[in-house]
């Protein structure tokens, strides 16, 4: 998986990068088939906001969120791409299995 990590207003640190890189370690081990990921971190003056697009094949799931603190809105885009994920996996083994 191709991982390119922006931010918009805040420099993209290595510990920022390596946490990214880790939490999307787990969407990549309950589907191995996402050809890359785009994040983009934004800092405005209070809120943090992190938001995802993945590209699989065949399609595109875009997700977004948005916390006080950086770090916990990175868990939480974690946790929502992670659905999303195991969704579309659901589906397309569920038309796999029509077929």
């Amino acid at each position: 998986m191709n991982l390119n990590v922006s931010g918009h207003h805040v420099d993209v640190t290595p510990a920022i990068l390596s946490y990214v890189r880790a939490k999307l370690e787990r969407i990549n081990r309950h589907f191995d088939h996402v050809i890359d990921a785009h994040v983009i971190l934004t800092v405005d003056k209070i809120r943090q906001k992190a938001e995802c697009t993945l590209h699989v094949r065949g399609k595109d799931l875009h997700c977004e969120s948005e916390e006080d603190d950086l770090y916990a809105a990175i868990d939480l885009l974690a946790d929502k791409l992670d659905r999303q994920v195991l969704r579309y996996k659901d589906k397309r083994y569920e038309e796999n299995k029509r077929s």
